[in-house]
């Protein structure tokens, strides 16, 4: 590119669908659905270039990011469907669950694709938003639902019938999420609604850091209860007590949401097969699959 031939100001779609790695009908979408800056000039789709490179490199105010494409690794939350889908799918994607606001701080960092949420924020009757907004406003990072779970109590078959509610775990055996789990965080809400404080509950002292983890603490007799998904109760065979249906969503980065591993787990939940194991493990509510909840500005 020489003085007499500068860089146009405005990219056209073909231009833009060259540089993220798509078609063009994927940019067409994108801008009707706000996600991407774009003018519209007697009727043609002009991307102005400043905009476009900051919308990529995550510029514009939030936290630092890093402008490459980040480890193909999903964190945050475990999800049984979603760990499942992942391997299925083929995706490419590794997985390193850790907990909700584990995730978050990875994403951040630009250690992971992506990040599975399920926080509870009581001020505003939601999930996820706020602390998304807070910990990557302004990063190139969108969040979509995943799918509607039922959380409650993972229960031994000696408190089926006994614990009707969750201050029934007072002086009981409950292993507990690790702190930045969004279950953890969901059990201490609800003991402090329900009136009942930690020391009334025999926390056992190693935490579980995974819906699996918790299940087989329970399901081996190490713990009486366990905050956890229906999901795991049914294929542990565990009594279950619903609290909530919790919104699950995914916290993508945009640089990745185009790269062949999220597009791979991306077309893989539009088949059959991927609706048919979310009913096979029950607690799950899909219709709003895919919905995008909230996007960076």
């Amino acid at each position: 590119m020489t003085a007499e031939d500068p860089e146009p100001t405005f990219l056209t779609t073909r231009e833009v669908a060259e540089l993220l790695r798509v078609k063009e009908r994927k940019v067409y979408d994108l801008a009707s659905s706000g996600g991407i800056p774009c003018r519209r000039v007697t009727g043609k789709l002009l991307f102005p270039r400043a905009e476009i490179e900051a919308w990529l490199a995550g510029h514009g105010g939030g936290a630092a990011r890093r402008q490459s494409v980040p480890a193909n690794i999903a964190a945050g939350s475990h999800d049984p469907l979603l760990d499942w889908a992942i391997r299925e799918s083929g995706s490419g994607l590794a997985t390193f669950f850790d907990g909700s606001l584990d995730g978050l701080k990875r994403l951040q960092m630009g250690e992971a694709a992506l990040a599975g949420l399920h926080v509870y924020e009581p001020e505003r009757h939601d999930w996820n938003v706020a602390h998304v907004n807070e910990a990557l406003g302004g990063a190139p990072v969108v969040l979509v639902e995943w799918a509607r779970r039922q959380q409650g109590l993972l229960l031994s078959s000696s408190l089926d019938g006994q614990v009707s509610s969750v201050a029934g775990l007072a002086g009981r055996r409950v292993v507990r999420r690790q702190p930045s789990a969004g279950a953890g965080l969901l059990l201490d809400h609800l003991m402090a609604e329900a009136g009942i404080s930690a020391r009334e509950v025999d926390f056992l002292a190693e935490v579980a850091r995974t819906e699996t983890e918790a299940a087989a603490s329970v399901a081996s007799g190490q713990a009486e209860a366990a905050p956890g998904l229906q999901a795991m109760a049914r294929q542990f065979g565990l009594a279950f007590l619903p609290t909530v249906e919790e919104r699950f969503d995914l916290a993508v980065d945009r640089h990745a949401w185009f790269e062949p591993p999220f597009q791979r787990l991306l077309a893989f939940c539009r088949s059959s097969t991927f609706t048919a194991k979310a009913a096979e493990l029950g607690g799950y509510d899909l219709s709003g699959h895919g919905r995008v909840v909230w996007n960076a500005p």
